[in-house]
């Protein structure tokens, strides 16, 4: 069994997202639900607000690092700059619950925790996976959990299983723990004297989604709500395959020196779940599965 757990991604890629669309639309691609705006309106909790460093809430808002290529937690909405998914909808009620407005800034997945911690950014939210080697570069407020889930075309026409991808094509987002399982993969098909895994990393999830649906790729494993994501949204192109693995949390990047900070986002999505609005937002997107009841710093 492969211990490996998600972490995600990379850069935002009109192109990408512009391939993917198209090859989408060949198939008879569903439209992407809300760009409608928020499915809930977090009120400012005073007491909430008190715990924010002054230094963050002197402009009223957070600088929010994320990587948009990644549907449902964050990608762009059909005018090709507005960020939206659940990650999205979610920390923005946070923010509103500690009485901030949230500032997206597309970015590239690999690049976040640093921004977070040079001040680039104030938080990092793009769907990290908490693991070591991230809690100890960057305070991580966990709020969902979610395991690794691989797709192939309808039909399976490959014949790609879990167990055995050896000389399959498969691909996958740079940067991601996803990475690291397929390699262990490819590396136990050589082990075993079979062919390699022939790993196709792409700088964004749309892209490496669009390699799958055009036949490019054999099958790709993403973090369970991307893939299913795309499921939904291939027009039968798509389909998932075997059952989700290595359930993860995700967690919300703070820099290492601001452990106050962290503590008041942690509270506020504990407000959200307590106050049912969290479980709102989860369910808009069809995410729910997902749901967490205490979030937690650097669990």
């Amino acid at each position: 069994m492969f211990t490996t757990t998600r972490g995600r991604r990379r850069a935002l890629s009109i192109a990408g997202a512009a391939l993917l669309s198209l090859s989408l639309a060949a198939c008879g691609e569903e439209e992407t639900p809300a760009g409608s705006g928020p499915s809930v309106s977090a009120a400012p909790d005073s007491a909430l607000a008190s715990k924010v460093p002054d230094a963050i809430k002197a402009d009223g808002k957070i600088v929010v690092g994320t990587d948009s290529t990644y549907a449902p937690a964050e990608f762009l909405d059909t005018d090709g700059k507005t960020v939206i998914g659940f990650d999205v909808e979610l920390f923005t009620a946070v923010a509103a619950k500690l009485g901030l407005k949230a500032e997206f800034v597309s970015a590239n997945f690999g690049d976040i925790i640093a921004g977070v911690n040079s001040g680039k950014y104030e938080v990092g939210v793009s769907s990290f996976t908490i693991n070591d080697e991230r809690k100890a570069q960057a305070n991580m407020v966990s709020y969902y959990q979610v395991g690794t889930q691989w797709a192939t075309r309808k039909g399976n026409p490959a014949g790609v299983t879990l167990d055995n991808a050896c000389g399959k094509k498969i691909a996958v987002q740079k940067d991601t723990v996803q990475v690291e399982d397929i390699q262990a993969r490819s590396k136990a098909c050589t082990d075993a004297g079979k062919p390699a895994i022939t790993i196709d990393q792409f700088p964004g999830q749309d892209a490496a989604t669009a390699a799958v649906v055009s036949g490019k790729d054999d099958a790709m494993l993403a973090d369970y709500p991307v893939s299913a994501y795309a499921v939904t949204q291939s027009g039968g192109q798509l389909e998932l395959l075997d059952k989700m693995y290595d359930a993860a949390p995700y967690g919300y990047v703070v820099a290492k020196d601001q452990t106050a900070f962290a503590e008041a986002v942690r509270d506020a999505v504990k407000a959200l779940i307590d106050d049912g609005s969290y479980r709102t937002v989860l369910e808009k997107w069809k995410v729910g599965d997902g749901a967490i009841t205490a979030p937690a710093i650097n669990p």
